[in-house]
Order: C-alpha cells, then sequence, then structure tokens
C-alpha cells in the first residue's frame, strides 16, 4: 500500500516545542504547509525561520487554544488563505502532576481547559469546513495516560482519557468523509514536566522519564497516520519506550 505524497495543509496547536515542534519540522520536509499555533511568538517564529530555511513551507499564528474564538480564527485564516485545511493536529497539552491530596484545583483547572477544552475548541473550528469540503483529518494527541492511571497523574490521566474518548466518538459520528486519529505517547521527551510545580511529582516524573522516547518519534507516528490514503484510518497509535513497563 502506497503512502500519500500529496502536498496537505496541516494545523498544529502546542508548536512551539516538544512533539508539536517535532512534527512541524518532520511534516514540513515531507513537503506539506505547516501551520503553526501557539503562545510563544518567539518559538514560533524561530521555528517557521528554520524550516523555511531548510526549503519548507510554514506559518504561524499566536494561539491560547483555551479561547475559542482565536482557535477559530487560526483555523479560519488557515482556511481563508489556503482554501481547505486538510489534517488538525490537537496537540496542546499541559501535564503540571500532584496528588489530589496536594488539592492543586487551579491546576486541575488548567489541565481541564487546555487538555480538553482546547481540543473540543480545535474540532469546533475545523469540523464545519471539513464537512463542507466532505475530506479532512483530525490528529489528536491524547497519552498513555488514557489507557493507565499512575500516582500524581490521576487528574492528567482523565484528560487524556476524556480526549481518547472525544476522538473516538467523533470518528463514529464523522463517517467516511473525516478521519479521525487518536495518537498515545508514552514518556516523550518534552518540556511538559516543566509545568510540575508539586515537589512529590515532580521527583516521581524525573524517575519515570529516565526511560523516555524522543518527540520524533512521536511525529513519525503522526506522519504515519497521516500519510495512508484517504480511504484508510489510522483509529489509534500508541507509541512508547521499548524498555517502557506502563
Amino acid at each position: 500500500m502506497a503512502l500519500s505524497t500529496d502536498r496537505k495543509i496541516i494545523l498544529i496547536t502546542g508548536a512551539s516545542s516538544g512533539i508539536g515542534e517535532a512534527t512541524a519540522r518532520l511534516l514540513a520536509t515531507r513537503g506539506h504547509h505547516v501551520v503553526l499555533g501557539a503562545r510563544r511568538a518567539d518559538r514560533l517564529k524561530a521555528l517557521v525561520q528554520d524550516i523555511q530555511a531548510t526549503g519548507g513551507s510554514a506559518e504561524f499564528h499566536t494561539l491560547d487554544v483555551t479561547d475559542a474564538e482565536e482557535v477559530r480564527a487560526f483555523v479560519n485564516a488557515a482556511y481563508s488563505v489556503h482554501d481547505r485545511i486538510d489534517v488538525m493536529i490537537n496537540n496542546a497539552g499541559v501535564m503540571p502532576l500532584s496528588k489530589l491530596e496536594a488539592l492543586k484545583v487551579d491546576e486541575w483547572n488548567c489541565m481541564i481547559d487546555v487538555n480538553v477544552r482546547g481540543l473540543l475548541h480545535g474540532i469546533a473550528a475545523a469540523l464545519p469546513l471539513m464537512q463542507t469540503q466532505r475530506q479532512g483529518q483530525f490528529v489528536n494527541v491524547a497519552s498513555i495516560g488514557a489507557h493507565a492511571v499512575s500516582p500524581t497523574a490521576a487528574v492528567y490521566c482523565a484528560t487524556k482519557y476524556a480526549a481518547w474518548a472525544i476522538s473516538e466518538g467523533l470518528r463514529q459520528e464523522v463517517g467516511g468523509d473525516i478521519r479521525v486519529t487518536t495518537i498515545s505517547p508514552g514518556v516523550t521527551k518534552s518540556e511538559l514536566a516543566d509545568s510540575i510545580s508539586d515537589p512529590v511529582g515532580r521527583e516521581e516524573m524525573r524517575t519515570y522519564r529516565q526511560v523516555s522516547i524522543p518527540a520524533s518519534a512521536v511525529a513519525e507516528a503522526i506522519a504515519y497516520a497521516i500519510g495512508q490514503p484517504s480511504e484508510v484510518d489510522v483509529s489509534e497509535i500508541i507509541v512508547r519506550p521499548t524498555a517502557s513497563a506502563a
């Protein structure tokens, strides 16, 4: 089965670092045009310059996925320029881990806002356009935490299970025109752990992350799903370290 080599217009949230950045770089090298969104404009500008310097095609917009209007404007801006949206990669996420007894309610709400509402905002913005086009693909980044819960990660895992459930519901609803893929990474080298303020959660994650994969490995999985022929829907990929116990 041959992979699709068609140039696609691909939107990526959370593109300023980690999996989002690695995915943008990889997809650009494969001839796609990437539209990058994140809060850190300086990081996005530098990334776009790097991509363009190596012959790739990219643009960026500052974006806070917790703001539904910003996400809608991000998607509509790309559509107005390119007249189509081929792939929406909902990648933005946060992971401030802590035990529930730490009562970090603000951090719980932040994870819900970014990991769940941010995903829904991406779907709400892009789905009507894809339905009008009668084609498109959502790639939603969940986590191995959608399948296995660990101490300090109850709320994070809940948000990632929600991401998995939303993706599966969307897949069943949209039928043959629109593809939906869930990517569930295991422990991946990224800046996600930098948001952990709780000392117990930070120490547990430091131990947990001794076995990890590079963000580029997750990017390859995303590229594989995008590259399948239009009649093939890769519903989920779990990608994790070979030595991972969970």
